[in-house]
């Protein structure tokens, strides 16, 4: 049950009210922003809630049980809160939403938290956006534990893989040296490599724009002159300068085999190589196949 304090229930019940929503946003990266459907700024609970700035929610419906409700938030864009920047950087992608009904005469006192909610999908449209509200309820709908799969589901490098990611130009920094197109990229400062270094890898961003972001690279070309082509799986919503610093990291397609010729780490492999497909599931027993419980290979 949602305690509501008792002067800003007294203040409902007088059925002639001053009240207002207000919005606190937190980003992953720690960020704390403001915003107030009121004229005036508003200030409480530890933070300072911006007016104009063109928020404004749609119906939300609770609902009873594990159901996941959503909302919808749209704003405008604003060179001191939410730019066009960030959001396409992906700056607001799971952000924290706390909603809060307020009496704007006596915000610091006369407050009470609604609702919280993560930031889902995100459409920009003109000089605005809008932006999906989800239940954090929507969690329990997302895959929980280890799937049962031929495949290592462990990251390149973490701890559950082991491989040190430090040798052999696993890792290496460079600077973008050309934008080519919304997927394609060319990085300066890695001399030596060659086709396909750093296929199914990927680039983290270390300044700029973009920096703190982490993208996926499809395939990488051999090195020319210390310049290297970086193909991505999805396209760059935001456009890095020429200059800014990356990290790339080798991919692995987490196979058994790969695993173990590249990487000699089979000792650490975190899939079920030897599992049955679905070919020997649904074969029938003959007599040339042996079925002794034995490997399937080495």
């Amino acid at each position: 049950m949602r305690a509501i304090p008792e002067a800003l229930a007294a203040h409902i019940a007088t059925g002639e009210t001053t009240l207002c929503r207000a919005w606190r946003v937190t980003r992953a990266d720690g960020t704390v922003l403001g915003f107030t459907e009121h004229d005036q700024a508003l200030t409480f609970a530890g933070t300072v809630f911006e007016p104009a700035s063109g928020f404004a929610a749609s119906e939300a419906r609770g609902a009873s049980g594990l159901a996941a409700p959503g909302a919808e938030i749209k704003g405008g864009f604003s060179s001191d809160a939410i730019t066009e920047a960030d959001l396409a950087a992906g700056r607001y992608d799971g952000a924290r939403v706390e909603l809060f009904l307020v009496n704007w005469q006596a915000a610091e006192d006369q407050h009470v938290l609604l609702s919280v909610q993560e930031i889902g999908e995100v459409v920009r449209a003109g000089a605005g956006f809008s932006a999906e509200l989800r239940s954090v309820a929507h969690r329990l709908q997302q895959p929980q534990g280890r799937i049962y799969n031929r495949r290592c589901d462990a990251d390149l490098g973490d701890v559950r893989c082991g491989v040190d990611m430090g040798v052999g130009g696993r890792r290496r920094s460079g600077q973008v040296a050309a934008v080519v197109s919304a997927d394609r990229l060319t990085v300066s400062g890695l001399a030596g490599l060659g086709e396909g270094h750093f296929r199914l890898g990927h680039l983290r961003f270390d300044g700029g724009a973009l920096a703190g972001r982490r993208l996926a690279i499809e395939e990488s070309g051999a090195s020319v002159d210390g310049l290297v082509e970086v193909r991505l799986w999805l396209p760059l919503e935001a456009m890095p300068e020429v200059g800014d610093a990356v990290t790339l990291s080798v991919g692995c397609d987490k196979s058994f085999a790969t695993c173990r010729t590249r990487f000699s780490n089979q000792m650490n492999f975190q899939g079920f190589p030897h599992m049955p497909g679905s070919d020997f599931a649904y074969s029938y027993v003959s007599g040339a196949s042996t079925h002794d419980g034995g490997v399937l290979y080495e």
